[in-house]
């Protein structure tokens, strides 16, 4: 007895000497407030100062700055220290980029991110740097994180009492900007970060809108199956389950695979869940196109910001550990992906068929046990069969995952793409996402397709400001010349699958159904006869 006292002793002495040891200033908004508030931009600022100030292995740049003033930071994280991405690329260290607060009601990435930052550059986990460089991100969206109101995200349950909005502070999701890029933080990111560092991994904190499954956290890996898919593979099969064991062996907490499920669709008990779409608006997604890997965290909105916090912490700190020891190999698969991409179109371009629509479709592998809370079945009060949540977690066996994406059209890879001198403007867009464009100085005569539209139809209601574009037609065989100030798009580059998802005119998320397109289309009077579209799509080239 007196030897397990003072066992427990020692750990209680351990555990106060320990919170003595952190000053103040290095805690962060939560942990002063008993988890009741969240970081401020300016308690991020102050924070990231003190915890990085005189630290041999941080280097601070900016992703730009926001409508409002306000820079982004992003700290880079190495040992020995990195100051740009020549140096990062030298090194041949694999780059892991963590972001948190891209929607400011979903904080508490931001927190986890700060707690990491100070545990890596003052605490114990300093040989998280030793293997790779880390790009930490703790607030993307910098303006609307101070917008903090009581109620904001209601399945939050008031932990914390006040959060900002989703938004930025020009209207945008930031989530649903990857293709069409208008915000400032979007652009800012890809062009100042993702084009010129390269990130091996992207990590993106969230946290759920609601779904009462039994995970403290759930996780996508980057679904894209326009892509190649040796990325997806290694995160599916190898990242997301060795780094769900680790954090259950270790943090006691349990992870899962994202996904919602209907119980007025299925009934009680569900038989499947269903994950988010396959679209490259999503950042997350877009990696899948770039040959790179990433992971889509989404903290269990119910649960307190706390314990929010302690599962955000768990699983990055763990997929840390991961990329630490196995960061080469996955460097590794990136490049063969990327090398594969480049080789299918100079062999098979003009010869087989890539997916440019998808429909969401079950893996071939169901959950064996799938957590939850479980539900009883009751009548409202006109009737009607309803299903009411109850207290406690179960487990549901074989359950359906729908995280798989079947091709439902289908367009010829090309060699690549020929646009117009008139369309600078898409040629300037396809640089910002850092696609190699080469302006002609010399006629060229191409052989290849030309698509004849149909028909356009615009959405009746607006989605991020914008009346989303389907378009009808056809390819036909075509010869066409064209000459100097015209812009030559190669496919045989890295983000060929990129390049073809964003210019196929019937893609689902392209910059068709953006509308970029609109005013040709409408100046061509396409609502009373058919239009070329003007992007033309070569086999060969002279």
């Amino acid at each position: 007895m007196k030897k397990y006292t003072l066992l427990v002793l020692s750990c209680l002495f351990a555990s106060q000497l320990f919170a003595q040891q952190v000053k103040s200033s290095l805690l962060t908004k939560p942990e002063k407030t008993s988890y009741r508030e969240t970081s401020t931009y300016q308690d991020v600022i102050d924070f990231t100062t003190e915890v990085t100030k005189n630290s041999p292995y941080v280097s601070k740049v900016s992703m730009g700055t926001s409508l409002e003033g306000k820079d982004i930071p992003v700290f880079v994280l190495a040992n020995p220290r990195i100051e740009t991405p020549a140096e990062a690329k030298a090194s041949g260290k694999p780059i892991i980029y963590i972001q948190g607060n891209i929607h400011s009601g979903e904080v508490e990435g931001k927190e986890a991110v700060q707690i990491l930052m100070r545990e890596i550059l003052t605490g114990d986990k300093k040989y998280l740097i030793d293997n790779q460089i880390i790009l930490f991100v703790p607030i993307y969206n910098t303006d609307s994180n101070d917008k903090m109101e009581a109620g904001r995200r209601p399945s939050q349950e008031g932990s914390p009492v006040k959060a900002g909005i989703r938004a930025n502070s020009q209207g945008w999701d930031l989530n649903r900007d990857g293709i069409k890029m208008e915000a400032i933080e979007t652009q800012g990111l890809i062009q100042n970060i993702i084009v010129p560092w390269d990130p091996t991994l992207f990590v993106d904190l969230h946290t759920t809108n609601g779904t009462w499954h039994g995970y403290s956290l759930t996780w996508a890996p980057s679904y894209h199956y326009a892509g190649e898919k040796a990325p997806y593979d290694f995160t599916w099969d190898k990242i997301l389950p060795e780094v769900t064991e680790k954090v259950l062996n270790k943090f006691d907490v349990y992870l899962g695979p994202y996904g919602y499920y209907y119980t007025r669709r299925e009934g009680w008990p569900v038989k499947s869940i269903y994950t988010y779409n396959h679209h490259p608006r999503y950042l997350v997604n877009q990696f899948g196109l770039r040959n790179r890997m990433a992971i889509l965290s989404e903290a269990f909105a119910h649960e307190r910001l706390y314990q929010r916090m302690n599962s955000t912490y768990a699983f990055v700190s763990e997929i840390l550990e991961f990329t630490n020891q196995n960061g080469k190999e996955m460097l590794r698969i990136n490049a063969q992906a990327e090398a594969d991409a480049i080789k299918l179109v100079k062999e098979h371009g003009g010869k087989i068929q890539k997916g440019v629509r998808f429909k969401m479709a079950p893996l071939d592998k169901k959950i064996p046990a799938y957590r939850t809370y479980n539900h009883l079945e009751t009548t409202n009060e006109r009737g009607q069969k309803v299903y009411l949540r109850r207290p406690e977690i179960i487990e549901l066996k074989n359950v359906v995952n729908n995280s798989a994406f079947e091709a439902t059209k289908t367009a010829t890879l090309p060699k690549g793409y020929i646009i117009p001198k008139e369309f600078a403007s898409i040629a300037a867009h396809l640089k910002k996402h850092g696609v190699n464009v080469v302006e002609l100085t010399k006629n060229k005569r191409v052989k290849g397709e030309v698509y004849t539209a149909t028909k356009l139809t615009k959405s009746s209601r607006p989605f991020e400001k914008h009346k989303m574009a389907t378009i009808e037609g056809a390819y036909k065989a075509a010869n066409r010349k064209f000459g100097k100030g015209d812009f030559w798009v190669d496919l045989a580059q890295p983000l060929a699958n990129l390049i073809f998802y964003m210019l196929e005119p019937e893609s689902d998320d392209g910059l068709v159904t953006w509308n970029f397109f609109d005013a040709y289309f409408d100046q061509n009077n396409i609502a009373e006869k058919a239009v070329e579209y003007p992007v033309f799509k070569y086999f060969e080239i002279k």
